[in-house]
């Protein structure tokens, strides 16, 4: 039995290393299943099985496995185990969006690394607590209109607590001559003072990444750098900079074979070069990625890339051309249900029609006039007034709705352009009227928290409840008290950690000892238990009703609205009095690699 449990595990092992995680993981269960009586056998193979789960972002059941992981390195006296579980357990809640949470258990990590002299620890726990207020820094932009670098105080301040733990990862990974640690702590402190503002520092930084990453032949790390480079040189207006850059991406993502940052990158040139008015470059790069969104059938990248297209016809004066492309954004904008995207494309393809003079019978359904494939502009035709109003009118009203895009990292999905359009079509809203409507919502809500009044009695029925009253205040009333005690204790002794509950545990006469022993010696802090019961208690929020779900995602547009970015970096902020409509949630960046996992006992 012993030999079979571990033969499994290694066999997992093996698979895993070779990048098949889900059968790794399948031969983890199994040895799981079949169970051991050896403590650092089992311990190894939690670690395993989380890592596992975690790459196959299956976060639940690596949450699972890392805390089984944990609570057994904490029974067993294994604290560099506990470190490392710590960590694991950290990395996990913070792509589950638990940041405090994770944040402890990170601290944990570093707490237990400094106190063994364990520096590889240390830096890593370190690079870890930064990496949490980075995401949560992120997090927290979601939604927030300010201006890059013109940040609320409480981002402001986890971005700079980021950047102040990355700082101290870079001295030690320094100090242990660590090149690769030192190329990421480069990178992402080039991030953080991106999201900052400071791009003249993002540049420095992502320079010293650049390089690191060109002495280790990272091409995808090079790759990312050239991209972020030419983010933050746009901020500057340092535009055809930027374009360097966004054309060396281009050459490493066909040379990588990856299709979705080829389409990024083309994206991203056809938006600087339309900053430089240069506006035929600017249509090749849109029909490139427009090409590579039909092929990997990114719907909602189409759309974007007809979008473009569109406004760049018509700064060239080609609006037979843009109306082509207006119309297939709004057909794409129905298929996909992006109903910001239909409003717009409604409102520029009445704009187009009325500027061309043509009603809606004389189009065919097909616009067969006008190819897609190898579409050109005509750079013959003059540009009329109508168009030039309609491009500034297209530019303008995208400001504030879009505003903030890139900070907060979310996909664009459309123009945001509804409460323009709204304005346009609709009457002003009675105020008095909304204040109803808001009422009539919330009246349930509001009834529902508050407690139930009894009609009046009569003199019986007060007498009744005195007397139950005086029931409830019996004697026997004690009993029930008690019930309630003990059933509270049983749920937080539920919490705590017990081994009995750890699957694949044999326990023996030979390492019982040292499950009740060793353990009981090394209490974490109150912070650190109290943060374990917040992970296995449920949580209220759990009984809330969910968030709505993320709007649909475009992978071939980068994660930054470039264009909306560009639009706030050029043209002037109008109507600073309307309500913002709040982004969709996207899903957080990857996450670093876990902790790396211990090995099986020779």
């Amino acid at each position: 039995m012993e030999a079979s449990c571990l033969e499994l595990a290694l066999e997992g092992e093996r698979l895993c290393k070779a990048g098949d995680f889900k059968e790794g993981t399948a031969f983890f269960e199994a040895a799981v299943q079949v169970g051991t009586e050896d403590l650092k056998t089992l311990s190894a193979i939690y670690s395993q099985l989380g890592n596992a789960y975690f790459y196959l972002k299956e976060y639940g059941k690596a949450l699972e496995f890392h805390k089984h992981d944990l609570n057994l390195a904490r029974n067993i006296g294994d604290r560099i185990g506990e470190g490392k579980a710590s960590s694991n357990l950290g990395n996990t809640l913070k792509v589950l969006g638990q940041f405090d949470e994770a944040i402890v258990c990170c601290q944990r990590h570093l707490d237990i690394s400094q106190e063994q002299g364990d520096k590889v620890g240390e830096a890593r726990a370190l690079y870890n607590i930064g990496n949490v207020f980075h995401a949560k820094g992120k997090k927290q932009l979601w939604g927030c209109t300010q201006d890059p670098g013109d940040l609320p105080p409480d981002v402001r301040d986890t971005l700079q607590r980021a950047t102040t733990f990355y700082e101290m990862n870079l001295c030690l990974v320094k100090e242990l001559g660590d090149r690769v640690a030192q190329g990421r702590a480069y990178g992402n402190l080039g991030n953080t003072h991106y999201l900052l503002g400071n791009f003249v520092k993002a540049i420095t930084f992502h320079h010293q990444r650049l390089a690191i990453a060109k002495e280790f032949g990272d091409k995808a790390a090079e790759r990312r750098a050239y991209s972020n480079l030419g983010n933050a040189f746009i901020f500057l207006s340092q535009f055809n900079t930027a374009t360097e850059y966004y054309r060396k991406t281009l050459h490493l993502s066909k040379e990588l074979r990856d299709k979705v940052m080829e389409a990024q990158a083309c994206y991203s040139l056809g938006n600087t070069y339309t900053l430089l008015q240069q506006y035929d470059m600017a249509i090749d790069y849109y029909l490139k990625h427009l090409y590579i969104a039909q092929e990997l059938t990114d719907r909602v990248g189409e759309g974007r890339a007809c979008w473009s297209l569109g406004n760049g016809y018509v700064s060239l004066g080609n609006l037979k051309q843009a109306l082509y492309y207006a119309r297939m954004h709004l057909e794409i904008s129905k298929e996909i249900g992006d109903r910001n995207g239909e409003l717009t494309a409604r409102m520029n393809v009445q704009q187009l029609r009325t500027s061309l003079g043509v009603s809606e019978e004389d189009l065919s359904p097909s616009s067969s006039e006008f190819e897609m494939q190898g579409a050109r502009p005509k750079s013959t035709m003059k540009n009329s007034t109508d168009s030039v109003e309609l491009w500034k009118y297209s530019s303008d009203k995208v400001i504030h709705e879009s505003k903030m895009l890139v900070l907060c990292r979310t996909t664009p999905i459309s123009l945001s352009l509804t409460n323009s359009v709204t304005k346009l079509s609709c009457e002003p809203p009675d105020e008095d009227c909304f204040i109803e409507l808001l009422s009539k919502f919330q009246s349930s809500r509001m009834d529902d928290q508050r407690c139930q009044l009894e009609e009046p009695q009569s003199n019986g029925e007060a007498g009744a409840n005195a007397a139950n009253a005086a029931l409830t205040t019996s004697p026997q009333t004690e009993e029930l008290f008690d019930l309630i005690e003990s059933s509270q204790g049983r749920r937080l002794d539920d919490q705590r950690v017990n081994v009995g509950n750890l699957p694949g545990l044999r326990i023996t006469q030979n390492n019982l000892g040292h499950l009740v022993g060793e353990g009981d010696r090394q209490e974490p802090g109150d912070d650190f238990f109290n943060m374990l019961v917040k992970c296995q208690s449920s949580r209220i929020d759990d009984q809330r009703c969910t968030p709505p779900e993320p709007g649909p995602h475009a992978p071939t547009v980068p994660d930054e609205d470039f264009f909306s970015l560009i639009q706030r970096v050029q043209a002037k902020r109008m109507d600073e009095q309307r309500v913002q409509l709040p982004s969709d949630d996207q899903p957080s960046p990857p996450s670093p690699d876990p902790e790396p996992p211990r090995g099986f006992p020779s």
